[in-house]
């Protein structure tokens, strides 16, 4: 029996953050908060894939800022591209995208990267053969997931390289490789939100007139862009927050440019799915390898271009990477100048008119679809107020598509009043898919009459819990220090909800039963949820900006939801405690622990109990359970007078604050 030598790349200096990415990333998962994280400049990765013979998508290195120092173990053809510029082999100069035969013992430098440009890769003919994770090899550090370990790199790190025997034949691909900049134009779709119900007109016009500036916080969660105040149309988010730019909880497309309380902020591969901010365009997916490359301090502008424009550039990106030789003849040639020449069109700055609406009839909301960039459509019901009616249809709709499986789905996430659909466009155009998704909605049944078997779910809840406090000090020393939320948020909720003490916002948390309305809302399983009983719907805002840490499992309310952060990282919901992990990755369960419509319950802990209890890892509590709206109606009308009470007194103590806050 022949053994065939395991061929290693060994980490000598793992530079600044590298990690194993690949191509699409992780699919399937973004309805539970896994982001597809993977190779961020796909331009430029999939470019150095071809160059050695892999597909486009096999697993290879993306480095940021400063790259690796690697020994390769056996012999292997490599090519670097990205914003790679002093790149060394063996101690002689290497250019990017030009394909290197490299003897077993050869050492590799990717040195720092100076600029333009933020991110350099590495690929490796074979392609690194680390573990599937859900699916896929890339990784997302904030979950811990993918990749070597769900880790950056480490010194001494053997990274396993897969067989290169069936390879194509190697391709300089120097003439291929995006231009790199510190000026940037991105091509953008307007909408799905916009003008008159967000911006004003005048807004419109002036996000994408405005030159902006990417600010330090950019990484591959998000890019925050810098520049002038939005041009709000409305005072205030209602019972989804404090800010104008606050919604009822939505999903996000990689690329989306959110408007986080003042703050554009670009989603990122590894960005939130759900969350609850207006999103007044969307990165088309032909020019989001540019936001790998923005560095802090660079320029953008946002170019709005019409989705027959994103869909034409996006057919130039298909060819060439269909047939990257005719590609490098052609520009050789100087027939195809650049891969993809977003910035020389442009649209009209107003968002696209929607591709299906259908009025309110009966038990039915109105719906409106709408594109929310070039391969996403978000379908939105009802007027935008909380109301469990239309989550309930929302959901009933998303399981009849569910049960049409048709091709080219991809990913499916429920809002609280919306759902956000991606597809390929090459397998399911997006008109046609709007069509459907009307025909669909006429025949929903009555939310009224449905009950869903769900799960009671009890949780420990330390409130005031010293980590939630420390991401409230950290906010206030690094952030916003003049924040109304500073320096307790508990105190926040109390004084905007006109409660007498603090103790009553624990009273009535501890008091609630909460539903889930969404999974995902910051990552990894974490449930969005609202009180039942109306009376014990405490109403807040998100902050603005958000915080860069949060930690795992900490307890907040947002809006008029609460939420458990599935991991730890950036958030805006104001801070009441923390609880027991929501996710556990394990082999024979998803990981995901809690499901939409589980209803929540939490019993007060000390420090020292919630540790015990997390450090035992011990399953969740839970007992079967319906849900219908017939419950929450009796609710209503027993306590008719007093909910009507407790509304007037609430949005009082908001405008009052508004007021105080200057808005």
């Amino acid at each position: 029996m022949t053994t065939v030598a395991v061929r290693t790349v060994t980490v000598v200096e793992p530079g600044l953050q590298t990690t194993v990415q690949e191509l699409p990333g992780r699919t399937g998962y973004w309805d539970v908060g896994v982001p597809p994280s993977g190779a961020w400049d796909d331009l430029s990765f999939a470019l150095a894939n071809l160059a050695v013979g892999n597909p486009v998508g096999a697993a290879g290195l993306e480095c940021v800022m400063t790259g690796p120092t690697l020994r390769f173990g056996s012999r292997a053809l490599i090519c670097l591209a990205g914003a790679i510029g002093s790149a060394l082999l063996d101690g002689r100069p290497v250019r990017t995208g030009i394909v290197l035969a490299v003897p077993a013992g050869t050492v590799l430098t990717v040195g720092p990267l100076t600029g333009p440009g933020m991110r350099g890769y590495v690929a490796v003919a074979g392609g690194i053969d680390v573990p599937l994770v859900l699916g896929s090899r890339a990784t997302f550090l904030l979950g811990e997931l993918g990749g070597y370990d769900g880790r950056a790199l480490a010194a001494d790190d053997e990274l396993p390289l897969g067989s290169d025997e069936n390879a194509l034949a190697p391709l300089d691909v120097a003439p291929l490789l995006p231009r790199l900049t510190t000026e940037w134009v991105l091509s953008v779709v307007p909408g799905p939100h916009g003008a008159p119900e967000h911006l004003t007109p005048g807004g419109v016009e002036d996000l994408f007139a405005a030159r902006w500036t990417v600010d330090h916080r950019a990484d591959r969660t998000g890019v925050r862009l810098t520049g002038p105040r939005p041009g709000w149309a409305r005072e205030d988010g209602g019972e989804a927050g404090l800010h104008p730019s606050n919604i009822h909880d939505s999903a996000y497309p990689v690329g989306g440019i959110m408007l986080s309380g003042d703050t554009p902020v670009i989603v990122g591969p590894d960005g939130p799915s759900l969350g609850g901010f207006v999103v007044p365009c969307t990165v088309i997916s032909a020019d989001r390898w540019k936001l790998a490359q923005l560095r802090p301090g660079d320029s953008v502008r946002l170019e709005p271009v019409t989705p027959c424009q994103a869909d034409d550039l996006m057919a130039v990106r298909r060819w060439l990477l269909a047939d990257p030789r005719a590609a490098v003849a052609a520009v050789l040639d100087q027939e195809l100048i650049g891969p993809a020449p977003s910035a020389s069109v442009s649209g009209p700055a107003h968002r696209p008119d929607a591709l299906a609406q259908v009025p309110a009839s009966g038990h039915r909301p109105s719906v409106t679809v709408r594109r929310s960039g070039d391969c996403h459509l978000l379908l939105e019901a009802g007027p935008s107020v909380l109301d469990l009616h239309v989550r309930v249809w929302v959901h009933l709709l998303a399981e009849a598509l569910r049960a049409r499986s048709l091709d080219g789905v991809l990913e499916l996430v429920e809002g609280v009043r919306s759902m956000l659909v991606k597809v390929d466009p090459q397998r399911l155009p997006l008109q046609d898919l709007a069509h459907l998704l009307a025909d669909l909605a006429v025949d929903v049944p009555d939310p009224e009459h449905v009950e869903i078997p769900v799960r009671e779910v009890t949780l420990p809840l330390c409130l005031d819990h010293p980590l939630a406090h420390e991401a409230m000090r950290r906010y206030a020393t690094s952030v916003r220090p003049d924040a109304p939320w500073c320096p307790d948020n508990v105190e926040f909720i109390r004084r905007i909800n006109d409660l007498a003490s603090r103790d009553e916002v624990f009273e009535v948390v501890t008091s609630a039963t909460y539903l889930v309305v969404g999974l995902g809302d910051v990552y990894l399983g974490a449930p969005v949820a609202v009180p039942l009983d109306p009376r014990h719907r405490l109403v807040t805002t998100k902050y603005d900006p958000a915080r860069t840490w949060t930690p795992q499992n900490a307890v907040g309310i947002g809006g008029v939801y609460l939420c458990i952060y599935g991991m730890e990282g950036p958030g805006g919901y104001q801070l009441v405690g923390r609880t027991v992990p929501v996710w556990r990755l394990s082999d024979d369960s998803p990981p995901w622990l809690l499901r939409p419509f589980d209803r929540l319950r939490f019993v007060p802990v000390s420090e020292d109990e919630l540790a015990q209890l997390r450090a035992s890892g011990q399953p969740l509590v839970t007992a079967p359970a319906v849900f219908s709206l017939a419950e929450v109606r009796a609710l209503e009308a027993a306590h008719a007078d007093e909910i009507e009470t407790l509304r007037s007194r609430r949005r009082a103590a908001f405008d009052e604050e508004r007021e105080r806050w200057g808005r």
